[in-house]
């Protein structure tokens, strides 16, 4: 255990921090191809199954649990239709001695030439601040204050036991059921279900295509081991998030691709937390003591392999002002130990 976990942790910890833009291009890409009679929620749904659909898929040999928020380890996605960052603030990014995120010359004409033209009059932060008045925009741009609301969604959200006890398949089946129930008058209703129903499908499709990638790597390797290893990796992706988890190991996995899900849908930066995560997991964990599927070892080295999948996410950077005067990799991600239990 400790060889794997000692690999793992050391690429998290020596892995430059970089900005990805991959989100972005195909974010940008879905909008302009978005039908423009859908709603806003049916488009935000039909954005997301685009990123789902097309986002690369990386694998570090030997890691037990798969999937990141950009295209390797420590690659932080920008949200330009929340704000766009300019070309000084990732000139910023990449000079800074301290809380740095490595940019190409190349990405920066790339996100200055096809990304900003596009979202520089259409980002929530663009309406935000052309609302405001004179006197507020000279004061921020002068520094007297600093916001960033505008640059996120809201955070400090922590997911309850359905996120260990509930799979997409369930969600889908109650969609279906309230869509037969829906009134000729409840148009929005039918809207959000319908989004609601898409992005839940979306998420099934990037972890089958985890599985898919996993058992074609499986079937490349000829180490028994490492072949065993793939292939389950391999199931586990293969039934959650569709299906709820049974395992322990599946558990961490399915409550992992949600938290990408959620995270690269928007910035919810601070802090989209798994909660009382002891109490979320006990159940797995006796289950799997008690039939003998699981080791106290095995729970430790899966646990810190979720760890180090937290360790990998960094904050994207702000933007602006508020990037100057406030920096951080942490995405704060919080969990709860002990308290009340439910009986």
């Amino acid at each position: 255990m400790q060889s794997r976990i000692q690999k793992l942790r050391e690429i998290s910890e020596n892995t430059e921090p970089r900005i990805s833009f991959e989100r972005a291009r195909l974010v940008t890409k879905a909008y302009k191809q978005a039908d423009e009679t859908l709603s806003l929620v049916e488009k935000r749904a039909l954005v997301f199954e685009t990123f789902m659909t097309e986002k690369e898929l990386y694998y570090e040999p030997s890691e037990l649990i798969v999937g990141e928020r950009g295209d390797r380890p420590w690659s932080a996605p920008t949200y330009p239709e929340l704000c766009c960052h300019t070309e000084e603030d990732f000139r910023l990014v990449n000079s800074r001695e301290r809380i740095r995120f490595a940019v190409s010359d190349s990405d920066i004409e790339y996100h200055v030439t096809e990304i900003v033209p596009f979202w520089q009059a259409r980002s929530i932060r663009s309406h935000i601040v052309e609302a405001m008045t004179p006197e507020w925009k000279k004061a921020y741009a002068a520094g007297v204050f600093t916001e960033f609301m505008e640059q996120r969604s809201p955070g400090h959200t922590v997911a309850d036991q359905k996120v260990f006890t509930v799979g997409m398949r369930q969600i889908q089946n109650k969609i279906a059921e309230r869509l037969t129930r829906l009134l000729p008058a409840e148009i929005e209703k039918g809207q959000q279900l319908r989004a609601m129903d898409k992005v839940s499908k979306a998420l099934v499709i990037y972890a089958t295509r985890y599985s898919d990638y996993l058992k074609a790597l499986a079937d490349q390797t000829e180490d028994p081991e490492v072949k065993a290893e793939l292939l389950e990796l391999s199931r586990i992706t293969a039934k959650v998030p569709f299906n709820a988890p049974d395992t322990f190991h599946e558990a961490l996995q399915h409550y992992w691709f949600i938290h990408l899900g959620v995270i690269t849908e928007l910035n919810t930066w601070d802090a989209f937390s798994p909660g009382r995560l002891d109490q979320h997991l006990y159940p797995f964990y006796v289950k799997g003591i008690e039939d003998g599927s699981l080791t106290k070892e095995k729970a430790k080295e899966l646990l810190s392999c979720f760890w180090i999948k937290f360790n990998n996410q960094p904050a994207p950077p702000k933007v602006g002002v508020t990037l100057k005067e406030s920096s951080t990799y942490t995405d704060f991600a919080n969990i709860s130990l002990g308290g009340m239990t439910s009986d």
